[in-house]
């Protein structure tokens, strides 16, 4: 059977990136972004619903996101779903499911992030393979430390 991970999201970052090392000292950048969906319930009021999603960057990429991103700031990512199940030092199963991403374009051109003739728009590729998570005091320790670029 054929399947297909593909996730595409605009939005706006809900946090400040947080840029760290795995052992094999590949940058890991974290994040959250928040996408809004407008709509009209079956009695014409205007609703809105908000979805909140962690995402989880690597490499150059990673870096990128850190140095020009910051809280408020509109991105559109591109990427692939992942689901990880992990004990942790307590004991307690946990899980998580998180965006890992592999291309970005930044929407607006604050902090000089979409410099240029592009209206603001500057699209990076993560240039990654593998799931290298980055572990917090409450995540899964890595699965794959080297990530080969």
């Amino acid at each position: 059977m054929a399947s297909f991970n593909k996730v595409i999201l605009a939005g706006n970052m809900t946090r400040e990136p947080q840029l760290s090392f795995t052992p094999g000292n590949t940058p890991v950048c974290e994040f959250g972004i928040a996408t809004n969906r407008r709509y009209r319930d079956r009695e014409g009021n205007q609703k809105e619903e908000v979805c909140y999603v962690d995402l989880v960057a690597y490499g150059k990429t990673a870096e990128n996101i850190n140095q020009y991103m910051n809280k408020g700031r509109p991105l559109l990512v591109e990427g692939r779903l992942r689901f990880r199940q992990w004990t942790n030092k307590e004991g307690q199963n946990r899980s998580k499911l998180d965006v890992f991403v592999e291309n970005f374009s930044f929407i607006d051109s604050r902090g000089g992030g979409g410099q240029g003739g592009d209206r603001g728009r500057a699209t990076v590729s993560a240039g990654v393979s593998g799931d290298g998570p980055a572990p917090a005091d409450d995540e899964p320790p890595p699965e794959n430390p080297d990530i080969p670029f």
